[in-house]
């Protein structure tokens, strides 16, 4: 998988985002029990899922998903069934995420050799990704999307534990965009392939997992520290905003009183 710079639990619309969450390492995944009990007097077999498709098949969708890309960024092929194409991931991250500190941006010589610069230093920072930043990622129909969440972050040189972060899709239904948190063996580039080139049929976003408990503990000493300065910094910034807001109240208080005494009564 190469990257250029350029819950599974049903869906939750924009407006039902949380403002205000911390998301740990070590997050849970808690998976809905999928309890499809048969009945002991049913003799039919189970309902079989989907059958993959036929390379026939493959090649057909792939055939028509090309004549639809217009920006030379179509699938190709390969002689065993596999293929490989582009996606596109929007970073929607909230929160500041732990990368090297002091560590050069990561040359195409690195990407290459796949040196991994983060291993070069202990020491650690803490800086807010561009919101809603998109990278393109060239990947085969065999990625996961838990191998495209790791991918994502060593290019950003990233090292927070990926079950900090999730992959949903991002679709547009009866005028609303909605969002579904996709599993981490789902493979992204199938369901490109299913929904077309458009982007505003179906398009992924990185962000932080939403699922499950703060656990302190998973944090280190240094991450700890960075999130008390955050919030140091937030709380100061809500104070600045409250005085004045009152400043302001007081002052036009004052005015009308001085307005008031220098009428005759």
């Amino acid at each position: 998988m190469t990257v250029d710079s350029s819950m599974s639990s049903g869906y939750c619309s924009l407006d039902e985002e949380l403002e205000d969450c911390f998301f740990t390492a070590k997050t849970t995944f808690f998976r809905n029990a999928q309890s499809k009990h048969l009945s002991k007097n049913v003799c039919k077999p189970v309902e079989e899922t989907q059958c993959p498709p036929t390379l026939q098949e493959i090649k057909q969708k792939i055939d028509s998903y090309n004549t639809r890309e217009k920006n030379c960024l179509g699938m190709k092929l390969s002689e065993d069934g596999t293929y490989t194409g582009f996606i596109k991931v929007h970073l929607k991250l909230r929160r500041p995420v732990t990368v090297p500190a002091g560590i050069r941006p990561q040359s195409i010589y690195d990407a290459i050799k796949e040196v991994n610069l983060a291993a070069t230093t202990d020491k650690r920072t803490s800086f807010y990704l561009p919101l809603d930043a998109i990278k393109q990622l060239h990947i085969s129909s065999t990625t996961t999307v838990s191998e495209v969440i790791q991918g994502l972050l060593k290019k950003f040189m990233v090292v927070d534990n990926p079950q900090k972060f999730a992959l949903f899709k991002r679709i547009h239904k009866d005028g609303q965009v909605l969002f579904q948190k996709l599993s981490i063996a789902d493979r992204p580039l199938y369901l490109r392939l299913l929904a077309g080139p458009d982007t505003e049929v179906l398009s992924f976003v990185l962000k932080e997992n939403e699922t499950g408990e703060v656990e302190w503990d998973a944090f280190s000493i240094p991450e700890l520290q960075n999130f008390l300065t955050i919030l140091e910094k937030e709380e100061q910034d809500k104070i600045q905003q409250v005085q004045k807001k009152y400043d302001k109240f007081r002052q036009k208080l004052e005015e009308a009183l001085r307005e008031s005494q220098g009428k005759p009564g």
